[in-house]
């Protein structure tokens, strides 16, 4: 009985998503995520306000090894990220089965290839931190937050996992819980570890590792009471060339993209560090103030896709379109609103951190740049997240690695170049500008082809990839 009540929790699920109200869907799984991303930014603020007690090279050690912190996440939600894609397009085809062998197989082999980077990853210490962008006076601080970065790498890697198979499938309000709890106890834990403990900046990376390990084990808890459509069973791990295939189609893509922001926020730092420690402790803290602008926009983008993703492969053409054009009118609102807010506390906000009057005019300079372009940020976001949810890889990589790679890199170069740290802070704003011009280019033909697509003009292949399980020869 409990499991018939559970299946149809799972297909009134379903069929919200695919039948109910747009902008009601919108928002019941939006705002999950919401919440989520702006709780994900209040705690980073926090943890680099109890770090900034250190001192002034504490938090450019944790802003150096957050790049590190970045390509653990860029490998994790290239894995992520590529199954959620194909998870959706699953279930809205109604290929259930599918959708548990992507997740789990994914959910493995993303761990597996986590511990060994993080094995490489502290033989390699020393080097690691000087590449990442080091300097002498803060070489120890990053040596201590780097080597616990390393060790919860594979639990990184589940926890985003295990997120993006929730979201994929609608169950944002458990992703939400799980992350949420983790990131409270985190901001719990922070002051207990760096400053009663005495473990300092290693303190606030233990505190972190503790609250992944307990997000991980809460972000099981409903696939263990089958509350999801997805099911975790070893038996569905199926490591075969169909499923990584599919996969890596997103996976990939999305791992480069990542990957290339890390590889931008390495360039970004150790450019700041010929301006000095000042400029990388701007950088710090303007990015952590505008995470939180950013999260609430990049909530409603990541809610948009499992709606995006289910429609499509339920091929609802229409309410793809409809719900890209609601997602992105919603986003611009919201990010002109806060970042109009934003700019007016940007200057009580950067004094929390630092007294520096070095550092606070470099972080005005940073927050009210991005401010002003939060808008073609956003239809950078929003367009991605469309490109991701229908698998279209090659626009969705495209713009990715366009923005970073050969947009965001040049710009921090050229303009450091030319009008030296006030170009430099002006970097990230321009680069949105151009990557917006870019995603209007690449979006205008697929919207084009999605009403083609509906109105019966052209057909499109199965959104999954069909398998003959019979021939794994798997215990089920």
């Amino acid at each position: 009985m409990e499991n018939e009540k559970a299946a149809e929790k799972r297909e009134q699920r379903r069929t919200f998503i695919l039948n109910d109200k747009l902008i009601k869907v919108i928002f019941v799984v939006a705002i999950p995520q919401v919440i989520n991303m702006i709780i994900d930014s209040i705690y980073n603020m926090f943890d680099a306000f109890f770090v900034s007690g250190i001192g002034e090279a504490a938090i450019a050690a944790v802003g150096v090894n957050d790049s590190l912190m970045m390509i653990i996440r860029s490998i994790s939600i290239g894995f992520g990220m590529g199954s959620a894609s194909y998870i959706s397009r699953s279930l809205g085809a109604r290929k259930d089965e599918e959708a548990s062998r992507a997740a789990v197989t994914t959910l493995f082999t993303a761990i597996s290839v986590l511990t060994v980077f993080a094995i490489i990853g502290l033989i390699f210490i020393e080097p690691l931190v000087r590449l990442l962008g080091a300097t002498p006076e803060m070489f120890q601080y990053s040596i201590d937050y780097a080597s616990w970065i390393l060790i919860s790498a594979p639990i990184t890697a589940g926890t985003i996992c295990l997120s993006q198979v929730l979201r994929s499938e609608g169950s944002t309000t458990f992703a939400m819980i799980g992350t949420v709890s983790g990131n409270v106890l985190d901001i719990i834990l922070n002051p207990l570890m760096i400053t009663k403990m005495g473990w300092g900046v290693a303190g606030a990376a233990i505190s972190t590792d503790i609250a992944k390990a307990v997000t991980f084990i809460i972000l099981l808890i409903p696939f263990i009471k089958k509350r999801t459509i997805v099911s975790l069973r070893w038996s569905y791990f199926t490591p075969t060339k169909a499923i990584y295939s599919e996969i890596g189609r997103m996976g990939i893509p999305t791992m480069l993209r990542a990957g290339m922001f890390s590889v931008a926020t390495i360039v970004m730092n150790n450019v700041a560090v010929s301006f000095g420690n000042a400029a990388v402790a701007a950088v710090v803290i303007a990015n952590k103030s505008l995470k939180f602008v950013a999260s609430a926009v990049m909530g409603f983008g990541q809610g948009f896709q499992p709606i995006a993703g289910y429609s499509y492969g339920a091929k609802l053409y229409n309410r793809v379109i409809k719900a890209f054009i609601y997602t992105l009118i919603i986003g611009a609102i919201i990010g002109i609103i806060l970042g109009i807010g934003l700019s007016i506390l940007a200057t009580p906000i950067i004094g929390i951190f630092s007294k520096d009057s070095e550092v606070h005019m470099l972080g005005l300079w940073l927050i009210y740049s991005q401010s002003i372009t939060m808008v073609p940020h956003v239809w950078v976001m929003i367009a991605t997240g469309l490109f991701q949810a229908l698998g279209n890889a090659f626009k969705s990589g495209a713009l990715g690695l366009s923005r970073q790679l050969f947009i965001l890199i040049p710009c921090i170069i050229i303009l450091s170049s030319l009008f030296g740290v006030r170009g430099f802070t002006y970097a990230q704003a321009t680069a949105d500008v151009i990557s917006c011009t870019l995603a209007t280019i690449l979006v205008i033909p697929t919207v084009k082809h999605l009403i083609q697509l509906d109105k019966g003009l052209i057909t499109v292949d199965a959104p999954a990839v069909d398998i003959d399980y019979d021939e794994l020869e798997l215990d089920d």
